[in-house]
């Protein structure tokens, strides 16, 4: 009986002994001693360059799936089936990240892309790609970056997500079960390899431009409800249309604004962009009503870029957009509500560029990157992180690297966001909260916007990573009595990495833009 007791300990030990081993492999920094540092000084103003290119990123779907109890999560225990399209005799799932775990793809509605702007000074070439994702971590952009050929003269890449909710799961979080990563490994090198052909097609697509700028500062606000007090947004429009300087054919334009893309809400099965779709072919291609055209596009490559989105921006199911052609109104998640949400974004957009604020075709690129330690103090993440679920390394225990960036073209300045930032952070309305967990006054002031400098004053969230919500410290409230008289916590604190993730980034942020701006 001993001898069997040894043995079983033994047993134990070992796995124990494995376990721990493996975990610490996930925890294993993917890119020791990496640094993105840089700092550039535009000098004299130079002729600007642009290009742009648009590479699909759509994955493909080969098995559909019957919902037995239409619950949009796919468990077999409940009846729900699955239809071998590829005939390989098993399940090939293809997991939509951003609500739930367990929700696969039942097919494509609009492709999904990696989008890239280039804007070249002569000196600095700046690549700034979009991608329609829940997020791409920090390694993963390293990875990009190593793999762009030198050829391309890229001074400084930039990968931001759209933060779709209808796309393939790039974080590995909405798997089969919260334990399950979601990542398809030939997927995630899929995209990766289309992003570096997107950067590359743009860079062979470079030609003389202009660069015109303009806003819409309020159109858009009642196509966003913020669901956490306090109430601020990030409602502003702001675009550049990049024009060939030789023929005055568009070559592209951008569409920033902060919302999260996640119109269709909860029960979707396709892969889609969400609104973004519609906003870019809208531009793209005119805004229609059935087959009348009630507003011409401009053509080009349209990239639309998010910004300050957390706390939480969306087109929540509680508010009704119209159709701004027929009047229809739309309130729970579905592609009709986005493609009028979509027609609304497009018009504005389009409208606000007939008649530019501000017009260049010479300019220097000043920008200053800064590579910056995180501590995880979330457990939920710790955990992820130690099971290889959230698949990124740590550069020290429990600390995770990521990236700030600050840069200026002419009389634009964007600020580049790893995750996402509450409003309040960047316009300004921090709350100082009595009933907040720690009762302080606001830290992070004064807000980024403030310190930007220029007439046009971009914000580019889950840029170069995705850290999840960015929450002022003097708003962070888990525990009872609760802010705003509720009952209960409001959403957004399960998601984060930690209370002084906010001050951390503001801090760095505040010295950088000193810095950029010769402060």
């Amino acid at each position: 009986m001993k001898k069997v007791a040894k043995i079983i300990g033994m047993v134990v030990v070992v796995f124990l002994a494995g376990l721990i081993i493996w975990m610490l492999t996930n925890l294993k920094d993917r890119h020791p001693g990496y640094s993105a540092d840089l700092k550039v000084t535009g000098t004299s103003p130079a002729g600007l360059k642009a290009g742009f290119a648009a590479v699909p990123i759509t994955p493909e779907v080969p098995d559909r799936w019957v919902d037995k109890n239409d619950d949009a999560k796919y468990k077999p225990k409940d009846g729900d089936t699955f239809i071998d399209g590829n005939g390989n005799g098993k399940f090939d799932p293809v997991w939509i990240a951003g609500f739930s775990n367990s929700k696969p793809a039942n097919g494509v509605h609009d492709d999904t892309w990696a989008r890239t702007l280039i804007i070249d000074d002569g000196t600095t070439r700046l690549a700034i790609v979009i991608i329609d994702a829940i997020g791409f971590m920090h390694d993963d952009v390293v990875d990009v970056r190593k793999m762009i050929p030198a050829e391309a003269g890229i001074t400084y890449t930039l990968i931001a997500s759209t933060h779709t909710h209808e796309s393939a799961d790039l974080l590995g979080l909405w798997g089969k079960s919260p334990l399950k990563s979601g990542i398809n490994p030939d997927y995630m090198m899929f995209v990766k390899n289309q992003i570096v052909k997107s950067v590359v097609e743009a860079s062979e697509s470079l030609r003389p431009a202009r660069l015109e700028i303009s806003q819409d500062l309020t159109g858009a606000i009642p196509l966003v409800k913020d669901t956490r007090k306090p109430e601020v947004f990030d409602s502003g429009l702001r675009m550049i249309k990049a024009v060939d300087k030789e023929n005055d054919q568009v070559l592209g334009t951008v569409v920033a604004w902060g919302n999260h893309p996640e119109t269709l809400w909860s029960r979707n099965l396709l892969i889609s962009s969400d609104f973004p779709h519609f906003v870019r072919d809208g531009v793209e291609n005119g805004v229609f009503n059935g087959e009348s055209l009630m507003k011409p596009g401009v053509g080009g490559v349209c990239v639309y870029m998010n910004g300050a989105l957390g706390g939480l921006m969306c087109t929540h199911p509680s508010l009704a957009v119209k159709d701004p052609f027929t009047g229809e109104e739309f309130k729970e998640g579905s592609f009709e509500k986005a493609a009028a949400e979509g027609k609304h974004l497009s018009m504005l957009a389009l409208n606000a560029m007939e008649q530019p604020e501000s017009i260049i075709d010479s300019a220097n690129i000043s920008l200053l990157v800064r590579t910056i330690s995180l501590p995880i103090d979330n457990n939920l993440f710790k955990l992820a992180t130690a099971l290889g679920v959230m698949d990124r390394g740590t550069s020290g225990w429990m600390k995770m690297r990521s990236e700030l960036s600050v840069f200026r073209i002419g009389p634009m300045s964007f600020v580049s966001i790893p995750g996402e930032i509450y409003p309040e952070i960047v316009n300004g309305g921090v709350d100082a909260l009595p009933e907040g967990d720690l009762g302080i006054q606001a830290v992070e002031v004064p807000p980024i916007r403030g310190m930007m400098a220029g007439d046009f004053k971009f914000i580019i969230g889950l840029a170069n990573d995705e850290i999840g919500y960015i929450i002022p410290k003097s708003q962070w409230d888990v525990k009872a009595p609760f802010a705003y008289g509720r009952e209960k916590a409001q959403y957004g604190e399960g998601n984060s990495l930690g209370k002084e993730t906010a001050p951390l980034l503001h801090r760095n942020i505040q010295e950088m833009l000193n810095e950029l701006n010769g402060n």
